[in-house]
């Protein structure tokens, strides 16, 4: 079965990670408990994901948020740059990153959507992708030949991000209500807690109604929906990384129906729980 990718033993208590691949073979279906962006270049090859196989093109910027998989098939001279970003770093010192309209659509909304699999594919200019590439390119080598400066490293990412950005179709830019971000706090302390929208909305003294339509517009997200895949990403991590039984990960997270965690977890993931595991521990 496919390789999971784990965080631990790739980062190195880094929390970015950059290299540039010349792909002209396949790369087998693999998982991943962090977050990757993966730049094409100039080549032939296929993409594999939950949702179908598709060409891939120049320009072409994937993003995968943890327990999301993919392959790349029929390659041939293919560039493929991986930009990779700790998802503890995500919750931690690189939080701020969700305060930009483009960073969030990028890392967190696009590849959340129903239906996405934590995966999703946009298109830049083949210039825009050449530059994002020679970034992660720089990525990698201050990677190779010095300590990871942590300053110097959010830099590197702060450049990759930046070209995709400029280079997608641009977003409007607002400042997130405090309602949101007091949301967002509760529901990362507490994922596996039944939260409700009616108990958020006591929370921040606002109309449900009006902050689901708060909460939408600044996460792309339903606050439940984000609750959902807040829980499946960490029941990745410990389906992953440690050997709970897989109904006790479920309650860990807050789903304690082994039933309705498998089927959860399946729409968000496009695995069930036992599918996970078998290829994380392959």
């Amino acid at each position: 079965m496919p390789e999971t990718l784990h965080e631990h033993a790739l980062f190195a208590g880094s929390s970015v990670l950059g290299a540039v691949h010349t792909l002209s073979d396949t790369v087998a279906a693999h998982t991943h408990d962090f977050v990757e962006l993966a730049v094409v270049g100039p080549g032939e090859g296929q993409h594999l994901t939950s949702s179908g196989e598709r060409p891939l093109q120049h320009g072409d910027v994937i993003v995968l948020r943890p327990g999301a998989w993919h392959a790349f098939t029929s390659c041939s001279d293919l560039t493929v740059a991986n930009c990779c970003v700790s998802t503890r770093a995500l919750h931690a010192e690189l939080a701020g990153l969700r305060e930009f309209p483009e960073y969030r659509r990028l890392l967190w909304t696009d590849p959340s959507v129903p239906g996405s699999y934590g995966v999703h594919v946009g298109t830049v200019d083949p210039a825009a992708a050449t530059d994002a590439i020679a970034a992660i390119a720089a990525l990698e080598g201050h990677l190779t030949t010095s300590a990871a400066a942590p300053g110097r490293l959010l830099g590197h990412l702060a450049t990759v991000l930046g070209i995709l950005a400029d280079a997608r179709t641009p977003t409007p830019a607002f400042k997130r209500h405090p309602a949101v971000a007091a949301c967002l706090a509760l529901i990362e302390a507490e994922p596996a807690h039944a939260w409700r929208l009616d108990d958020l909305a006591v929370a921040v003294a606002l109309d449900p109604a009006y902050l689901g339509r708060l909460f939408r517009k600044s996460t792309g997200l339903t606050p439940l929906d984000y609750v959902s895949r807040l829980r499946a990403e960490r029941a990745a991590a410990l389906l992953a990384n440690s050997d709970l039984p897989i109904a006790r990960v479920g309650a860990e997270v807050g789903w304690p129906d082994p039933t309705y965690f498998a089927r959860r977890f399946r729409a968000l993931s496009g695995l069930t729980p036992t599918e996970y595991r078998q290829r994380s521990t392959s």
